[in-house]
């Protein structure tokens, strides 16, 4: 078997499709396709798919990927993505397909592109002036407290055209994964934003040597 990566864009309204329901658009997407994917075994067959770390609802990527496997030996990856271009709903659209070159476990960071409205600049710097800023992350184990002053100490931001614009790096992956969903609740609950005139763009997704997960 080979493995395929599928990588695409998830922005607009498709931001707001859940992992469950993005699994459901990328099983009937690759199906209309009629691509060779390979399919598990057992009494509910279905397409094997891996995504690389799923965001949550309302933030947008231009960096998600879907691994599948196919039989097919060599793969013909520009006629995969002529193929799955036609078939993918507003809001995806696939941006590259590719053989992997690292594993989802090797992924430690993402950078993200927040804009807020020019209002917000009060709430940035009341943030920036704390010595402290906890937040209660849920987990599997249940909620854990995290220090976001560990990881943003002070942030930086950019006004243009009425807004402001923020670039985060944040850690990733299957160790700590931390969200900018996080930080922005924490200014809501702290420092008077209104976190639904916030927008979130995943930019890049990072090995541990700052070099883009491919």
């Amino acid at each position: 078997m080979t493995t395929v990566r599928i990588w695409f864009t998830k922005t607009g309204e498709a931001s707001y499709i859940s992992l469950l329901d993005l699994q459901r658009v990328m099983q009937r997407s690759l199906k209309r396709s009629a691509l060779p994917v390979w399919y598990t075994m057992g009494f509910n067959p279905h397409i094997y798919m891996t995504f690389a770390s799923p965001l949550p609802l309302g933030q947008e990527s231009l960096v998600e990927s879907v691994d599948v496997k196919t039989a097919q030996d060599p793969v013909d990856l520009e006629t995969w993505q002529q193929a799955l271009s036609k078939v993918m709903p507003l809001g995806i659209q696939v941006t590259k397909v590719a053989r992997p070159a690292h594993k989802a476990e090797e992924i430690k960071f993402a950078r993200y592109r927040v804009v807020l409205p020019a209002g917000a600049k009060t709430s940035l710097e009341d943030y920036n002036q704390r010595e402290s800023a906890v937040v209660m992350k849920k987990t599997k184990r249940g909620q854990k407290a995290i220090e976001l002053k560990e990881y943003l100490p002070k942030v930086a931001y950019e006004e243009q055209d009425g807004q402001l614009k923020i670039e985060l790096l944040l850690p990733a992956g299957e160790g700590t994964n931390l969200n900018p969903s996080l930080w922005l609740t924490f200014l809501q609950d702290n420092c008077g934003l209104n976190i639904t005139e916030a927008s979130v763009l995943r930019t890049h997704l990072l090995l541990e040597n700052m070099q883009d997960f491919s």
